[in-house]
């Protein structure tokens, strides 16, 4: 594992000099927050105490000090002769990431977007057992997905407006194994990789393992309409290989690109000869309105992935590839060699959704919209200054916060048992510290008391609030 320069890891850390904790507190605090949301990855060396100290213009000492705060609660290691590394504790090696496990008892999990099961999967689950009796005399190996499955995901496509057929279906593992099985495709070390900023961490972190070169282009609710516009721009000068998007209610900020805008944004990827891999895991989602036809109606050569996990549940794992039939048989040769097929039961639970899936959306809707309304109104009366865009669909709002303190904010937030992602999660550097992104995916009740907490942890972040435990002198010399 390659380390991590101290430039690097001061832009990261940010300002230490407001910190009302010892500023060796703060800086093992941030460093942790890095780690445990994936900036900085599991064995990455940390820069030596006197070039950090440096970077950051604070004593050697404190560097020290937090090297050592970080070594005693299991967050670095130390190697004779090699220095420090990023690690996790003990406690903690379920963890991945920003994926955090599940959240303490008693405290508020803001992390996951994704929804609690609705009643409709475990109805589902038992029409899959009553169905699967049909299937044990089988081996149970079916390349590429289930039959069925394929067909009801093809139909789905083609009622939308896209034409599709089973062979242009490939079952994944989620959304986010097709994306990964996708960039193995798509993308080879040093391939430019065109994204939105915000956008989903996982498939950031998907595109870095495959040695991609992110061009991010910055995508800002408040001014929406200039995106597309800075895209065709970025598509025409660096002429990437890939543009990862996701046009139907993104992933954080919940917006929805224009019919018309989808058509100026394909003539400029054939152009570039860029290949387009859309993201439509929140399409259902659509809280004012239907979303236009499917990317491909207008990029007929771009591929999409999806998911029941934002509409259903993430613990089904069920995701696809929709492509031309020569791209899914390649993309289905690159997954056999990982794994010969998928379960059987989950695929079954997944058609049987599927079919009832107008009803569902339904549901889901009207939940969404309460904790969307529950969630701008706690926001309105508690956090006035903070800005937010009601998005048009998804499951999350992106605010905008007086200033860059995101990570300060979640940190605050932990010891007031609210589990949060920072801004700076969903973009490609350091930048995004003055936005948070809040899911609305829990019920009312949680979701204001989620904002009473996130209140407290703006105030402390802010420097109007004490700490919520003593601190301990500086060692700032």
């Amino acid at each position: 594992m390659t380390g991590i320069s101290a430039a690097r890891l001061a832009l990261l850390v940010g300002d230490l000099s407001a910190a009302r904790r010892p500023r060796y507190t703060a800086l093992a605090d941030r460093v942790r927050l890095l780690v445990s949301d994936g900036r900085l990855p599991l064995g990455a060396r940390l820069p030596a105490e006197r070039e950090l100290a440096l970077s950051l213009g604070v004593s050697r000492a404190t560097v020290s000090a937090a090297y050592a705060r970080l070594r005693e609660d299991g967050w670095a290691a130390a190697r004779q002769g090699s220095g420090t590394y990023a690690a996790l504790p003990a406690r903690r090696v379920h963890d991945a990431g920003w994926r955090l496990g599940a959240a303490d008892h008693g405290a508020v999990d803001l992390v996951h977007a994704a929804p609690a099961a609705p009643p409709e999967v475990a109805a589902a689950f038992a029409a899959a057992m009553a169905e699967l009796p049909r299937y044990l005399p089988e081996p149970g190996y079916h390349s590429g997905g289930l039959p069925e499955l394929r067909a009801r995901i093809a139909a789905r496509y083609t009622a939308r407006g896209l034409p599709t057929t089973p062979e242009q279906v490939l079952i994944t593992s989620g959304a986010l194994a097709a994306i990964a099985l996708a960039f193995s495709l798509l993308l080879r070390p040093g391939n430019r990789l065109l994204v939105e900023q915000p956008t989903y961490p996982d498939a950031l972190a998907a595109g870095r393992a495959r040695g991609a070169q992110l061009v991010p282009t910055a995508l800002d609710p408040e001014t929406f309409e200039e995106w597309p516009t800075i895209a065709v721009r970025a598509l025409r000068a660096v002429r990437p290989a890939v543009a990862y998007l996701i046009p139907d209610f993104a992933n954080p900020t919940g917006r929805l690109l224009g019919e018309a805008d989808r058509e100026r944004l394909s003539r400029a990827l054939r152009r570039a000869g860029t290949v387009a891999l859309i993201d439509e895991s929140l399409v259902e989602l659509g809280l004012d309105g239907e979303p236009p036809a499917p990317f491909g109606v207008h990029d007929p050569g771009s591929i999409a992935v999806g998911s029941l996990s934002k509409l259903f549940w993430g613990g089904l794992r069920i995701g696809w590839v929709r492509a031309e039939g020569d791209v899914v048989r390649r993309l289905a040769a690159n997954s056999s060699a990982i794994a010969l097929a998928g379960p059987v039961v989950e695929q079954l639970a997944a058609c049987a959704l599927l079919d009832k899936i107008d009803d569902a959306r339904e549901a889901a809707r009207a939940r969404l919209r309460e904790g969307r309304a529950a969630l701008l109104g706690a926001l309105a009366e508690q956090l006035p200054a903070w800005r937010v865009t009601p998005p048009p669909g998804g499951l999350v709002l992106w605010c905008k916060l007086p200033g860059p303190r995101s990570s300060g904010v979640v940190l605050e937030a932990e010891r007031l048992g609210l589990r949060l992602a920072a801004g700076p999660l969903f973009g490609t550097g350091h930048v995004l510290d003055d936005r948070l992104r809040l899911p609305f995916t829990q019920p009312p009740d949680v979701l204001r008391r989620a904002v009473h907490l996130l209140a407290r942890a703006d105030a402390r972040a802010a420097g109007q609030e004490g700490p919520a435990h003593p601190a301990a002198p500086d060692l700032v010399v």
